[in-house]
Protein backbone atom coordinates (compact mmCIF):
# COMPACT_ATOMS: atom_id res chain seq x y z
CA UNK A 1 0.00 0.00 0.00
CA UNK A 2 1.64 3.50 -1.06
CA UNK A 3 2.35 5.68 2.26
CA UNK A 4 1.09 9.01 3.29
CA UNK A 5 2.03 11.65 5.38
CA UNK A 6 -0.86 13.21 6.37
CA UNK A 7 -4.20 10.27 7.44
CA UNK A 8 -7.30 11.76 7.71
CA UNK A 9 -9.70 9.51 9.52
CA UNK A 10 -14.10 9.33 9.89
CA UNK A 11 -14.35 8.86 13.43
CA UNK A 12 -17.98 7.00 13.92
CA UNK A 13 -17.66 3.31 12.79
CA UNK A 14 -13.84 4.28 11.47
CA UNK A 15 -11.96 4.80 14.77
CA UNK A 16 -14.90 4.46 17.43
CA UNK A 17 -17.46 1.73 17.62
CA UNK A 18 -20.01 4.52 19.15
CA UNK A 19 -22.75 2.95 17.66
CA UNK A 20 -24.56 1.60 20.96
CA UNK A 21 -24.02 5.09 22.93
CA UNK A 22 -25.60 7.00 19.42
CA UNK A 23 -28.80 4.55 19.82
CA UNK A 24 -29.53 4.60 23.82
CA UNK A 25 -29.40 8.52 23.02
CA UNK A 26 -31.62 8.64 20.37
CA UNK A 27 -34.14 5.98 22.55
CA UNK A 28 -34.08 7.78 25.20
CA UNK A 29 -34.80 11.41 23.64
CA UNK A 30 -38.03 9.62 21.54
CA UNK A 31 -39.00 8.10 24.64
CA UNK A 32 -39.59 11.55 26.41
CA UNK A 33 -42.20 12.52 24.29
CA UNK A 34 -43.60 9.32 23.72
CA UNK A 35 -42.49 8.68 20.37
CA UNK A 36 -41.71 5.07 19.06
CA UNK A 37 -37.83 4.04 19.48
CA UNK A 38 -35.75 2.11 16.73
CA UNK A 39 -33.31 -0.94 16.75
CA UNK A 40 -29.61 -1.06 16.48
CA UNK A 41 -30.09 -1.92 12.86
CA UNK A 42 -32.29 0.99 12.41
CA UNK A 43 -29.74 3.83 14.00
CA UNK A 44 -26.86 2.13 12.00
CA UNK A 45 -28.73 3.14 8.80
CA UNK A 46 -29.67 6.10 9.64
CA UNK A 47 -25.75 7.66 11.18
CA UNK A 48 -23.48 9.06 8.95
CA UNK A 49 -24.80 12.50 7.80
CA UNK A 50 -24.74 14.31 11.15
CA UNK A 51 -27.16 13.68 14.51
CA UNK A 52 -29.37 15.95 13.13
CA UNK A 53 -29.82 14.27 9.94
CA UNK A 54 -29.81 11.00 12.22
CA UNK A 55 -32.83 12.64 14.20
CA UNK A 56 -34.84 13.58 11.06
CA UNK A 57 -34.70 10.10 9.89
CA UNK A 58 -35.58 8.75 13.73
CA UNK A 59 -38.42 10.98 14.26
CA UNK A 60 -41.80 10.37 13.21
CA UNK A 61 -42.52 13.30 10.04
CA UNK A 62 -38.89 14.04 10.77
CA UNK A 63 -37.87 18.09 11.16
CA UNK A 64 -41.56 18.52 10.31
CA UNK A 65 -42.74 17.53 13.85
CA UNK A 66 -44.01 20.23 16.03
CA UNK A 67 -41.55 19.14 18.85
CA UNK A 68 -38.61 18.30 16.32
CA UNK A 69 -36.29 20.84 18.18
CA UNK A 70 -37.29 19.81 21.84
CA UNK A 71 -36.58 16.24 20.88
CA UNK A 72 -33.39 17.02 18.95
CA UNK A 73 -32.27 19.31 21.82
CA UNK A 74 -32.66 16.20 24.14
CA UNK A 75 -30.92 13.73 22.39
CA UNK A 76 -27.58 16.04 22.50
CA UNK A 77 -27.93 17.15 26.15
CA UNK A 78 -28.51 13.08 26.53
CA UNK A 79 -25.59 12.00 24.14
CA UNK A 80 -22.88 14.68 25.43
CA UNK A 81 -23.05 13.28 29.11
CA UNK A 82 -23.28 9.70 27.91
CA UNK A 83 -21.28 9.75 24.23
CA UNK A 84 -18.06 7.25 26.46
CA UNK A 85 -20.88 4.77 28.24
CA UNK A 86 -19.56 2.28 25.68
CA UNK A 87 -18.06 3.34 23.17
CA UNK A 88 -14.53 1.96 22.46
CA UNK A 89 -11.99 1.97 19.81
CA UNK A 90 -12.14 -0.93 17.41
CA UNK A 91 -9.48 -3.65 18.36
CA UNK A 92 -5.88 -2.46 16.76
CA UNK A 93 -6.94 1.11 16.06
CA UNK A 94 -4.56 2.40 19.17
CA UNK A 95 -1.27 0.67 17.69
CA UNK A 96 -2.22 1.91 14.07
CA UNK A 97 -2.28 5.31 15.42
CA UNK A 98 0.87 4.62 17.28
CA UNK A 99 2.60 3.40 14.29
CA UNK A 100 1.74 6.00 12.52
CA UNK A 101 2.61 9.00 14.22
CA UNK A 102 5.73 7.55 15.49
CA UNK A 103 6.52 6.88 11.71
CA UNK A 104 6.09 10.88 11.56
CA UNK A 105 2.53 11.16 9.96
CA UNK A 106 0.05 13.76 10.53
CA UNK A 107 -3.29 12.39 11.59
CA UNK A 108 -6.75 14.13 11.29
CA UNK A 109 -10.22 13.24 12.00
CA UNK A 110 -13.47 14.69 10.81
CA UNK A 111 -16.67 13.72 11.61
CA UNK A 112 -20.19 14.92 10.87
CA UNK A 113 -20.17 14.27 14.66
CA UNK A 114 -21.03 18.00 16.59
CA UNK A 115 -17.90 19.16 17.40
CA UNK A 116 -17.85 19.08 21.21
CA UNK A 117 -18.41 15.77 21.12
CA UNK A 118 -16.03 14.92 18.54
CA UNK A 119 -13.28 16.56 20.47
CA UNK A 120 -13.91 15.09 23.92
CA UNK A 121 -13.84 11.49 22.35
CA UNK A 122 -10.72 12.11 20.45
CA UNK A 123 -9.38 13.55 23.88
CA UNK A 124 -10.33 10.71 25.53
CA UNK A 125 -9.18 7.93 23.44
CA UNK A 126 -6.42 9.31 20.84
CA UNK A 127 -4.51 11.81 22.37
CA UNK A 128 -2.08 11.03 19.45
CA UNK A 129 -4.20 12.97 16.74
CA UNK A 130 -3.21 16.33 15.42
CA UNK A 131 -6.56 17.54 14.45
CA UNK A 132 -9.90 16.75 15.25
CA UNK A 133 -12.55 18.59 13.64
CA UNK A 134 -16.45 17.85 13.89
CA UNK A 135 -19.82 19.45 13.12
CA UNK A 136 -20.10 23.74 13.80
CA UNK A 137 -22.43 24.62 11.93
CA UNK A 138 -22.61 28.89 12.90
CA UNK A 139 -19.09 28.48 11.40
CA UNK A 140 -20.37 28.20 7.90
CA UNK A 141 -18.59 25.43 7.22
CA UNK A 142 -20.56 22.65 5.67
CA UNK A 143 -20.91 18.73 6.72
CA UNK A 144 -19.38 15.58 5.02
CA UNK A 145 -19.78 14.83 2.15
CA UNK A 146 -18.67 18.92 1.16
CA UNK A 147 -15.04 19.07 1.09
CA UNK A 148 -15.20 21.89 3.83
CA UNK A 149 -14.04 19.88 7.20
CA UNK A 150 -11.31 18.39 5.55
CA UNK A 151 -9.75 21.09 4.09
CA UNK A 152 -10.16 22.89 7.70
CA UNK A 153 -8.06 19.73 8.76
CA UNK A 154 -5.43 20.82 6.33
CA UNK A 155 -5.59 24.24 7.20
CA UNK A 156 -4.87 23.02 10.67
CA UNK A 157 -2.50 20.78 10.25
CA UNK A 158 -0.56 23.75 8.12
CA UNK A 159 -1.52 23.30 4.23
CA UNK A 160 -3.57 26.48 3.61
CA UNK A 161 -3.80 24.49 0.31
CA UNK A 162 -5.43 21.26 -0.29
CA UNK A 163 -3.89 21.20 -3.35
CA UNK A 164 -0.01 21.89 -1.95
CA UNK A 165 2.93 20.15 -4.08
CA UNK A 166 3.85 19.03 -0.72
CA UNK A 167 0.55 17.24 0.32
CA UNK A 168 0.15 13.13 0.58
CA UNK A 169 -2.98 12.78 2.26
CA UNK A 170 -5.72 9.74 2.30
CA UNK A 171 -9.13 9.90 3.62
CA UNK A 172 -9.96 6.66 5.66
CA UNK A 173 -13.86 5.75 6.58
CA UNK A 174 -16.45 3.11 6.78
CA UNK A 175 -19.00 4.75 4.74
CA UNK A 176 -20.74 6.42 1.15
CA UNK A 177 -20.70 9.48 2.73
CA UNK A 178 -17.05 8.87 3.57
CA UNK A 179 -16.24 8.32 -0.42
CA UNK A 180 -17.95 11.33 -1.50
CA UNK A 181 -16.43 13.01 0.72
CA UNK A 182 -12.79 11.95 -0.36
CA UNK A 183 -13.54 12.49 -3.97
CA UNK A 184 -14.81 15.63 -3.24
CA UNK A 185 -11.71 16.88 -1.51
CA UNK A 186 -9.55 15.55 -4.30
CA UNK A 187 -8.03 12.68 -1.81
CA UNK A 188 -7.65 9.01 -2.33
CA UNK A 189 -10.38 6.88 -0.51
CA UNK A 190 -9.55 3.74 1.82
CA UNK A 191 -12.59 1.97 3.15
CA UNK A 192 -12.72 -0.23 6.26
CA UNK A 193 -14.88 -3.03 6.83
CA UNK A 194 -15.03 -3.41 10.09
CA UNK A 195 -17.38 -0.29 10.39
CA UNK A 196 -21.52 0.56 9.75
CA UNK A 197 -21.42 -0.47 6.19
CA UNK A 198 -20.63 -3.50 4.53
CA UNK A 199 -18.66 -4.55 1.34
CA UNK A 200 -21.54 -4.71 -1.43
CA UNK A 201 -23.12 -1.73 0.00
CA UNK A 202 -19.31 0.89 -0.04
CA UNK A 203 -18.75 -1.04 -3.91
CA UNK A 204 -22.32 0.06 -5.12
CA UNK A 205 -21.21 3.89 -3.91
CA UNK A 206 -17.71 3.66 -5.47
CA UNK A 207 -15.60 1.81 -3.41
CA UNK A 208 -12.72 0.46 -5.02
CA UNK A 209 -9.54 0.11 -2.05
CA UNK A 210 -10.66 -2.03 1.13
CA UNK A 211 -9.18 -2.86 4.16
CA UNK A 212 -10.49 -5.55 6.59
CA UNK A 213 -8.78 -4.70 10.00
CA UNK A 214 -6.54 -1.56 11.00
CA UNK A 215 -3.61 -2.73 10.91
CA UNK A 216 -3.83 -3.39 7.03
CA UNK A 217 -3.03 -0.18 6.41
CA UNK A 218 0.45 -0.55 7.52
CA UNK A 219 1.51 -3.83 6.01
CA UNK A 220 -1.07 -3.83 3.06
Amino acid sequence: MKTFNIYIFDLDGTLLDTLQDLASAVNYALRQYGMPEHSLDDIRRFVGNGVRLLMERAIPEGAHHPQFEDVFATFRQYYMAHSLDTTRPYDHIPELLHHLKSNGCQLAVVSNKMMAATQELIRHFFPEVDVAVGEHEESGIRKKPAPDLVYEALRQLGYPSPYSSHLSAVYIGDSEVDIQTAHNAGLPCISVLWGFRDRQFLEAHGATDFIETPLDLIIK
